[in-house]
């Protein structure tokens, strides 16, 4: 079901949208050469409580840490542990923040270092295609329109769009309906209301769309032809004209 948030409940995921972005800006000052993902997931963790919230990651479904940190062919669901980030890495770190039974969800695809031209503009692009499917969003619009503009931008740049994992809505639980994909057809779909929220998050690979879980656990998510991959996500309110981020500043 399709929730239509109150006044009181936009107030509250701005406010766990807030401190989620806050997180985000603290975990960047620490990602460098050396640092383990293990390190990261702490610092983020205890900026959150911190911060009189929760991270929500922590024990949904089972996942054993509070943020996600995904790397190179990594597309999602990394479980941080005593792997060092090294030069030329792509990291991708993934996580929510709840404030007071609310929900806040994003994404950032951090490079470390020196990468390849073609790495470089894989993050470039798929950090544009976030900003392309936002423009699509107002009242009145189809999720369609969202979707349909992200496809459209990656294949223009040659970038495989990930197909098995989607966008969402989001609240009071983590994922909520409606699913927003990152591809399909123009007018099509749920319609968007004011007052909606939802979690765009194109993640595009250098390879094909084919994704799969990784031999060792059920969690992490890889390009089966280990091409590398990048992630960006913002949980949004949608409004009469437009929208507005939530996990931002």
């Amino acid at each position: 079901m399709i929730s239509i948030k109150s006044d009181r409940e936009i107030n509250l995921m701005r406010h766990a949208g807030h401190i989620n972005f806050l997180t985000h800006e603290e975990l960047k000052k620490h990602i460098k050469p050396g640092i383990t993902t293990e390190k990261l997931d702490k610092i983020a963790h205890d900026f959150i409580l911190k911060n009189d919230c929760t991270p929500s990651c922590l024990g949904y479904e089972g996942f054993p840490k509070s943020i996600c940190v995904s790397i190179n062919d990594e597309v999602v669901h990394g479980i941080p542990g005593k792997r060092k980030i090294k030069n030329g890495d792509i990291v991708s770190i993934d996580f929510c923040v709840r404030y007071k039974g609310y929900e806040s969800d994003s994404a950032r695809t951090y490079i470390v270092g020196n990468v390849s031209d073609e790495v470089s503009k894989l993050v470039q692009n798929t950090k544009e295609a976030l900003n392309i499917g936002l423009s699509k969003v107002k009242s009145g619009a189809k999720i369609g329109d969202i979707s349909h503009a992200i496809e459209e931008f990656a294949h223009s740049k040659g970038l495989g769009v990930v197909e098995d994992l989607v966008g969402h809505g989001i609240g009071t639980e983590m994922h909520e309906d409606p699913e927003v994909p990152n591809y399909g057809k123009e007018n099509t779909g749920i319609v968007l209301k004011s007052g909606m929220t939802i979690a765009i998050e194109p993640m595009f690979t250098l390879g094909g769309k084919e994704v799969c879980l990784t031999d060792q656990d059920d969690w992490v998510i890889v390009t089966e032809d280990e091409s590398p991959s990048a992630h960006f996500e913002h949980t949004v309110l949608v409004t009469d004209d437009g929208y507005e981020i939530l996990t931002g500043e």
